[in-house]
């Protein structure tokens, strides 16, 4: 397969069109490292075989498993670690602060793929704040689009290559068992999360009010007006004082004034006016 062909083509407006991802014309060797095992199932020679057929047929379930399988992204346990910095030290301690009448905390991840992000917000919750674990609501809310991958984050179940990247050895012990070539998270960190499958780039179902939101490394794979979009909803989203991450090559900067940039720990992150 080629950038110019036109099953590649095909491919990027179907990924545009259910999902706002954008496809670069020299990204065609995804289509080739994605869809290859997908198209061998179905019982095609090679994926732009598949593209081919699937161009003369109504959106159907194989239409939408390329279109995850081409919108997944990379994760890991404590990725970048630095933004898990400034949440302990500084943007945690002041939300608790600030909820302390309310005793109510709210954080939705957004893209969260298989898993790692909020189970690692879950165990960073558990290890650092018990007492807010035990004692106020604590709401996870985990969102992807693909319904694959989040059935992988409900199983907490992982890879030894998974859990050989980023996750500290001594919440290993802690907090998984393992079951034979895999690592299982324990139930009292499962049962921190709500797993949802969701679309950014459409209409959104109901959330609630969040006091954190994490979005990160999803915004670079959409257009400009997809981003402006979203970045408006984030921030009707959010609670006075609420903080938004996004990855570190992401800003709000030229896309919604309204945020105001905040650093800590070699990190940057936003909130709507002052802020804390």
């Amino acid at each position: 397969m080629t950038g110019d062909c036109p099953e590649f083509a095909y491919l990027r407006q179907l990924v545009y069109q259910h999902s706002a991802i954008v496809l670069e014309p020299n990204q065609f060797y995804l289509a080739e490292s994605r869809l290859g095992e997908i198209a061998q199932h179905a019982g095609y020679e090679n994926p732009e075989k598949l593209l081919s057929q699937l161009r003369q047929e109504k959106f159907h379930g194989l239409h939408r498993k390329v279109v995850e399988a081409m919108t997944t992204n990379e994760t890991s346990f404590f990725r970048d670690i630095h933004p898990f910095e400034a949440l302990r030290k500084v943007v945690l301690p002041t939300l608790v602060k600030q909820r302390l009448i309310d005793r109510r905390l709210t954080i939705w991840c957004a893209a969260a793929s298989t898993g790692q992000e909020p189970y690692s917000l879950a165990m960073l919750l558990r290890e650092h704040f018990p007492e807010i674990v035990t004692n106020w609501t604590v709401r996870i809310i985990a969102t992807d689009l693909s319904g694959e991958v989040l059935s992988k984050a409900k199983s907490g179940r992982y890879s030894q290559l998974e859990i050989g990247r980023g996750l500290p050895a001594q919440l290993l012990v802690k907090y998984f068992r393992q079951d034979g070539k895999s690592w299982c998270l324990n139930d009292s960190i499962i049962k921190m999360i709500e797993f949802r499958e969701m679309n950014l780039a459409q209409p959104w179902p109901l959330l609630p009010l969040s006091d954190l939101v994490m979005m990160r490394n999803v915004l670079i794979y959409f257009d400009l007006n997809t981003k402006r979009d979203i970045l408006r909803r984030v921030r009707e989203l959010l609670k006075p004082g609420g903080v938004l991450f996004l990855g570190t090559a992401e800003t709000t900067l030229n896309l919604d004034s309204v945020y105001t940039q905040k650093h800590a720990e070699k990190t940057t992150f936003f909130q709507v006016g002052s802020g804390a």
